[in-house]
């Protein structure tokens, strides 16, 4: 039963690693839209 308490809990903070990373990269690649030189 801990082993399956630690199996979940592990999963369940690769997620929101996960998450965080990919909102970090969505916002990172909005940004540098945002602040890029205008092309013509």
């Amino acid at each position: 039963m801990k082993k399956l308490l630690v199996l979940l809990a592990s999963a369940v903070g690769a997620l929101a690693i996960t998450k965080q990373i990919k909102d970090k990269q969505a916002e990172n690649r909005l940004w540098a839209e945002a602040t890029d030189s205008p092309r013509s």
